[in-house]
């Protein structure tokens, strides 16, 4: 090969490579939900310090950025008025956002399938773009309920998509779980349009499995995959009453657990060894652990280790060292220890923001660099140390925008981004 054709090689295979491989954060809450970042992120910033872009977003919306390479994607609704009836005009945006700079490389806009259900009560708590998109295969997959799944190649061409169900729960109050991949197997929830999980083939959208249940009802946690100590893989997921453990190869049930989580059952689950932590629940709420101690039927009443009531009703916890992280919805920084339930330390955050009203927290926790990161609607991100002393090391505010921040961040390459309803940010030192 002489110098020409060498080097016209490289140039060609150069162009056929467009996405660095950085850290990639590519489906709800990072790797399989469970919110740990690898590397250290900004444990403070402000308007004029460590906020490296911030892009303007189309609406509103509850679903996390997803990152991919020197791509990040999210979802954003807008079209409609709060208190109405009217959705005729709601739109869904979904958005590709350059991961260096901050400009939009591909927009695509989605008219809503309808009729939807009305922006009003507790669908205005988090709106019509709270599912958080998953890349797999080189490919985004967004789940936007009542509209469907859509599938994209990473530079915006539409692949495919497919109605799950238009039907609606009896309180009405959107869908909100977001898909996962697996296996070569696109799992989506759709509990609230049909009372059923499905398991989609990512070319093309046909159906390989439909698992429906009643008791799906009132479920508005993401799934995530668990590994036994015999290397089996299940789907795990809780509802009012239950945790279930799935074959996601087939979406038959394998285990199910009793619980007194009932109501409706909103954050994901956390994986430790061999356990479960589940939170949630509604009038009551509950937090408790189980092992799973069998391969099918009915896990044994020894399989709950423990259970409480100092739990969280909407933010998903962060498993770190043998503790279990949150901020509660009533404004609490929350730690207990994962092995006993024994909580150790519970202290109030100065959550109250301009215009804030009903429960103080949405998002997630996440971690990262051994610093727990919590991100309030209204009052800011805090930031305090994954110990078992209470230690608040920041209290970030972005003061030029009043809006909500309802996403759980995404992290990537020492970067922390962070969705509020009105712009994307991206927060590097």
């Amino acid at each position: 090969m002489n110098k020409f054709t060498f080097f016209t090689f490289l140039f060609l295979t150069v162009k056929m490579i467009p996405f660095s491989m950085g850290e990639n954060w590519k489906r709800f809450r990072g790797t399989n939900g469970q919110g740990i970042g690898e590397n250290p992120v900004p444990i403070d910033w402000d308007e004029k310090k460590n906020i490296l872009w911030r892009c303007k977003l189309p609406g509103p919306g509850s679903s996390s950025p997803v990152i991919f390479g020197n791509r990040v994607f999210i979802t954003s609704f807008s079209g409609v008025k709060e208190g109405s009836q009217d959705t005729s005009k709601l739109v869904r945006h979904v958005l590709c956002i350059d991961k260096k700079n901050g400009t939009v490389i591909w927009k695509d806009d989605v008219d809503a399938s309808l009729p939807e259900d009305p922006y009003r009560g507790f669908l205005t708590e988090h709106g019509y773009a709270s599912n958080t998109p998953v890349v797999a295969s080189n490919k985004l997959f967004v789940y936007l309920g009542k509209s469907g799944v859509h599938s994209y190649n990473l530079d915006g061409k539409k692949l495919w998509q497919k109605n799950l169900g238009t039907g609606s729960t009896s309180r009405k109050w959107g869908s909100a779980a977001s898909p996962i991949f697996f296996n070569n197997i696109l799992i989506v929830s759709a509990a609230e349009e049909s009372l059923a999980l499905y398991g989609l083939d990512p070319k093309n959208g046909e159906q390989k499995w439909k698992s429906q249940a009643d008791s799906l009802e009132m479920t508005y946690a993401t799934p995530v995959i668990m590994k036994s100590k015999e290397s089996r893989f299940d789907l795990v997921l809780p509802v009012p009453g239950e945790l279930w453990g799935m074959n996601p190869e087939t979406g038959k049930l394998r285990w199910f657990g009793k619980t007194n989580i009932t109501g409706n059952v909103s954050p994901s689950p956390v994986i430790g060894k061999d356990t479960v932590y589940i939170f949630g629940g509604y009038p009551s709420l509950r937090r408790c652990a189980m092992k799973i101690d069998k391969q099918k039927g009915e896990l044994s009443e020894e399989a709950m280790i423990w259970e409480d009531n100092q739990s969280s009703y909407v933010p998903t916890p962060v498993l770190v060292d043998g503790r279990l992280y949150w901020a509660s919805d009533t404004g609490y920084a929350c730690c207990a220890d994962a092995l006993s339930g024994e909580m150790l330390f519970r202290e109030r955050l100065d959550a109250r923001g301009k215009g804030s009203k009903g429960k103080p927290f949405y998002a997630g926790a996440v971690c990262a660099g051994g610093k727990i990161y919590v991100v309030s609607r209204r009052g800011g991100t805090f930031v305090f140390n994954a110990d078992k002393k209470f230690e608040l090391i920041s209290h970030n505010k972005i003061l030029s925008d009043d809006s909500q921040f309802h996403g759980t961040p995404a992290m990537s390459d020492g970067a922390i981004f962070l969705r509020s309803d009105n712009y994307l940010y991206c927060i590097s030192e």
